[in-house]
């Protein structure tokens, strides 16, 4: 669509991912190539039947790509221990049991297709799960002149999740996130530290639950299953994950980058996977990267609701 600026989502299909997917396809000024599947939140094979059944449930005309089964190096560690084997914790309904036929089972290939069509610098990437696929794509050195930018939300430049210092998408596969970091690439990392400002609350829930319709019902009931994370009772608010980094890409008014250095922790037996910030640049290092570091809270979840709605109605 002319006007439109290209973009490619990679994914382990989570719930946020799926609200993250939301807001960029409720965007006027960007328009999804394809999406790349990737093994994280749950095994490939669960995250393609989300997939399927995210394009049934909310009529998404998407092309889904199969990528990665497992990291670059380690056995694949999944969220199941968090979000039950779909990936997706609910408080009731499922994403629907749907078939559909995959666009491809090469990824990467169907990326780099993509960006042999475009101009220098004019296609973005939006990665949402573990970087295995992207690595594979900067590995493979092809046409990565046309990328204009990665946005990807993982790390932190404080604590972790999934471990004390690592946050999950980095930790189930930090040699793809080193490939990535040091690959010379317009790179900009949205991680726990900015997610943090921007909260799920109950009434979130409550808001969700005034629209009719399967949908809407079935959102409602991921989103309180998403909320429930954090409090049986969802009297605690949850972070925004995905979705943060959705918006640093489709309104990057609303989060506040600065330039560092990003490094990767291999090998620590404690630290694996942790990403190391030093915003102290050019002083300290020469940076590889922009890392988040605020957000306007209000402006990113009046912009979800919007794009919840649209997904829910459409």
């Amino acid at each position: 669509m002319m006007g439109r600026r290209g973009m490619w989502i990679d994914t382990d299909l989570g719930f946020d991912d799926i609200a993250a997917i939301a807001m960029v396809l409720a965007s006027p000024d960007h328009q999804i190539a394809g999406v790349g599947l990737v093994a994280g939140n749950a095994p490939l094979d669960q995250v393609i039947r989300n997939a399927f059944g995210s394009s049934a449930l909310f009529g998404w005309a998407l092309d889904w790509h199969a990528g990665a089964t497992a990291p670059l190096r380690e056995k694949l560690v999944t969220a199941d221990y968090v979000l039950g084997e779909t990936g997706i914790r609910t408080a009731g309904r499922s994403l629907p049991v749907a078939t559909g036929k995959l666009a491809s089972g090469d990824a990467v290939a169907a990326m780099q297709e993509w960006l042999s069509t475009l101009p220098e610098g004019s296609g973005d990437i939006l990665a949402l799960g573990p970087l295995t696929n992207i690595a594979q794509l900067v590995s493979a050195g092809r046409f990565l002149d046309r990328i204009g930018r990665i946005v990807l939300m993982g790390g932190s430049t404080d604590r972790g999740n999934h471990t004390a210092a690592a946050e999950f998408n980095i930790a189930v596969d930090p040699e793809a996130a080193d490939i990535v970091f040091s690959a010379g690439l317009r790179t900009e990392m949205v991680g726990l530290n900015a997610c943090r400002e921007v909260p799920v609350i109950a009434d979130d829930v409550h808001w969700m639950r005034g629209f009719s319709g399967i949908a809407a019902q079935t959102m409602a009931d991921m989103l309180e299953g998403y909320l429930s994370i954090r409090s049986a009772d969802l009297s605690r608010p949850m972070p925004l994950f995905d979705p943060l980094a959705a918006a640093a890409l489709v309104a990057p008014e609303l989060v506040t980058l600065a330039p560092a250095r990003v490094d990767v922790e291999l090998e620590g037996r404690l630290t694996r996977g942790m990403t190391v910030c030093e915003l102290r640049v050019p002083q300290r290092a020469d940076a590889n990267a922009r890392v988040a570091v605020g957000a306007d809270s209000d402006g990113v979840r009046r912009l979800l609701r919007a794009a919840l709605q649209l997904a829910v109605s459409g």
